[in-house]
């Protein structure tokens, strides 16, 4: 029995001042913030922490194209000494309202135009079908556990795939609430593996301390 392990880590906070959906817009950078976080997942599976937690042992570093899981992948690779892979299968969910602000008042949906977009929240009609995610997510993770045979890997993805990937994994429906999903900035979501088969998912935030709103957030 091969025991394999494949962390799905959510890129960090983003630099985007103007409040847009940025999609796979690219230049879009992390935020001090988000350095930060990247640099804290990093520390928390290099087994540097105050917990004491002993090293994880990655071999593998994979990332998507876009700027923001590049530079989060950047410190957790220097930690084990390993280049930075990229994936494009790991790319944010393509959709409609990319470049736009999302909403009411002065957002996209007080133009009609764009309400056909919303017709079908199951699909989903304004862009990338779930299913579609999950299937090259899920293509990327097969491909690294192959890649990271008996040990770990990480792959930096973005909020969407990681949380539909998940939701297809413990067999739920994959449309939802998007106020509901469990996957914060810079959280891991851990596929356990036994061979080819999925025997445990885990879920934990090494960068909680940091996130907007959290207590700790001045002192960070």
């Amino acid at each position: 029995m091969v025991a394999t392990t494949i962390h799905l880590l959510r890129h960090g906070e983003v630099h985007n001042p103007e409040g847009l959906l940025y999609g796979r817009l690219p230049g879009y950078r992390l935020s001090e913030r988000g350095v930060a976080m990247a640099e804290r997942v990093a520390t928390h599976l290099a087994g540097e922490d105050e917990t004491g937690s002993p090293r994880r042992d990655v071999v593998a570093v994979i990332a998507s194209p876009l700027q923001r899981a590049q530079e989060t992948a950047a410190p957790i690779a220097a930690a084990f000494g390993l280049p930075v892979g990229t994936d494009e299968r790991l790319l944010e969910a393509e959709n409609h309202f990319q470049g736009m602000k999302f909403g009411v008042g002065d957002g996209s949906l007080r133009h009609v135009r764009h309400w056909p977009y919303l017709r079908n929240p199951f699909r989903p009609s304004w862009g990338e079908p779930y299913q579609e995610q999950v299937a090259r997510m899920l293509a990327a993770v097969d491909a690294a556990r192959v890649q990271a045979a008996g040990h770990e890997a990480v792959l930096v993805s973005h909020q969407l795939p990681v949380w539909v990937t998940r939701l297809a994994l413990e067999n739920r429906r994959l449309w939802h609430d998007p106020r509901k999903r469990q996957c914060s900035l810079a959280s891991l979501t851990s596929l356990r593996f036994e061979d080819d088969a999925l025997v445990g998912l885990g879920y934990s935030e090494p960068a909680a301390a940091l996130l907007p709103g959290a207590a700790t957030v001045a002192g960070a």
